[in-house]
């Protein structure tokens, strides 16, 4: 795998700069402690077999929740893309619901399921919705009508043409939608987490803010930033891989 060092220069040079920010004074060290202070946490919690549980719990609940938000997604683009009486019924609402903030949607959610996993999961899942739907039911209602009219003419239609004809048409519109709708995903886990979590990076988040300790805190965030790239990656490798 080739190695984007490039990619490496301004994580380097931020890395540097938060340093020289903590060993100047510009920032105390309960402020801003040095990126050794951030080892040592994540070390700590390692020895405490802590770091791995909130990593696996959160990484469960965007999984899960993406896959979830991508199927109702897809469904519902490719409902509203290609018919058009549905999306002239339905499109301006579902807009309009798009618009609602993540957090807006908590109090209703535990009402609703409670407050184990199926808020959270449910929280991610609408995060990771409506990327993937606006940008597949926009191509769809967009698609090159000669395609259509070929696929037609071999007798396709329905899922068969979406399927064979029009998803591999707008694959590059889709897979943007779907990393659009992962990133989403990681963003509304953290709202997720904070309905009554005992585990994750939200709840890292959280916990260690209400016990002062600013090196898990950044630590937190940094594990989800380095998570974010990563799951985009696999999904960037994987739309290079697919024959489209």
């Amino acid at each position: 795998m080739r190695v984007p060092v490039k990619g490496l220069v301004v994580p380097f040079v931020l890395l540097v700069l938060w340093q020289v920010a903590v060993t100047t004074g510009l920032y105390g060290r309960e402020q801003l402690p040095p990126p050794s202070d951030l080892v040592d946490a994540a070390a700590e919690l390692i020895r405490r077999g802590e770091l791995w549980e909130h990593l696996a719990v959160s990484g469960r609940r965007v999984l899960i929740g993406f896959v979830l938000g991508t199927a109702a997604a897809l469904a519902l683009g490719a409902l509203v893309g290609m018919v058009k009486p549905v999306r002239e019924l339905a499109a301006p609402t579902i807009a309009a619901v798009r618009a609602v903030p993540s957090l807006a949607w908590v109090p209703l959610l535990v009402l609703w399921l409670g407050i184990g996993e199926g808020p959270k999961i449910t929280l991610v899942a609408i995060g990771a919705f409506f990327p993937v739907y606006t940008t597949v039911s926009a191509a769809l209602a967009h698609a090159d009508a000669h395609l259509l009219e070929v696929g037609r003419a071999y007798g396709l239609h329905g899922p068969t043409l979406l399927g064979r004809i029009l998803l591999p048409s707008i694959a590059p519109a889709a897979f943007a939608g779907l990393r659009l709708g992962l990133a989403q995903a990681w963003l509304f886990l953290v709202a997720a987490e904070l309905i009554a979590s005992a585990a994750g990076l939200g709840f890292l988040l959280v916990d260690s803010q209400n016990t002062g300790r600013t090196d898990v805190l950044l630590l937190a965030i940094l594990l989800l930033a380095v998570l974010g790239k990563l799951t985009d990656a696999a999904l960037g490798l994987l739309e290079r891989r697919l024959p489209v």
